[in-house]
């Protein structure tokens, strides 16, 4: 499925875990058939599986950076196994706007001085913008989503540079009424995901149609 939809002109993929991301990359189908494919992490990283993640090739960005901590593991990691690229690593601050304890994410009232941390004392990244479910209730007459204006103000970043990751297959077309300039769609282009073990429906063909791709060519794809 990877393979078709990059034929249709789909260029940027996520995946939610660092093993299959690894299996998926290193397929030789896919890096002999799509050699401009971009590599979205978008699942919980934790601190071991940073240098597996970050050997993954076609890497793009890491969405999911949720503390200090780990921009640290990740910023000096891709410095050593990169060192001959010079090339920053793009990444996302993953915000918890929920409060919900089953969700990863920094605290919101964390967010200015972790993003300024990025900035000032992780040379080898590059903060691109924030991963979070947003403020879906907010009203956009009153102006941009609250979630990354105070971030832009209070670190003078340009509004329009600043990337928000928000929105799945579910709700993406509301996501992006609010704000969002990625969304995760990979359900409604994939398929849901299938789990061992548990009773599935009749599989069917999935074919990803030009008119599809199209729709969702500044989409960034998740395979779940």
């Amino acid at each position: 499925m990877v393979v078709e939809a990059y034929k249709h002109g789909q260029r940027n993929f996520g995946e939610n875990y660092v093993n299959e991301l690894v299996e998926k990359s290193t397929n030789p189908q896919i890096l002999s058939s799509c050699p401009e494919i971009q590599w979205h992490f978008i699942g919980h990283l934790q601190k071991n599986n940073v240098n597996k993640l970050l050997g993954v090739p076609n890497l793009f960005m890491v969405e999911t950076i949720d503390s200090v901590k780990l921009a640290d593991k990740v910023n000096s990691s891709w410095q050593r196994l990169r060192a001959a690229n010079t090339q920053r690593l793009k990444i996302m601050v993953q915000i918890n706007t929920s409060g919900e304890d089953s969700k990863h994410g920094l605290p919101p009232e964390e967010t200015v001085d972790t993003v300024q941390y990025i900035i000032s004392r992780c040379p080898a990244l590059h903060f691109v913008g924030l991963m979070t479910i947003g403020r879906y209730g907010y009203d956009l007459s009153e102006g941009p989503n609250p979630d990354f204006q105070e971030l832009c103000d209070s670190l003078q970043l340009p509004l329009e540079e600043v990337e928000l990751s928000m929105g799945m297959s579910t709700d993406f077309e509301h996501a992006i009424e609010v704000g969002s300039t990625n969304v995760r769609v990979g359900s409604t282009i994939f398929g849901e995901r299938e789990y061992p073990n548990t009773p599935s429906p009749e599989k069917k063909s999935k074919v990803v149609t030009e008119e599809a791709a199209r729709k969702m060519e500044h989409l960034t794809v998740t395979e779940q």
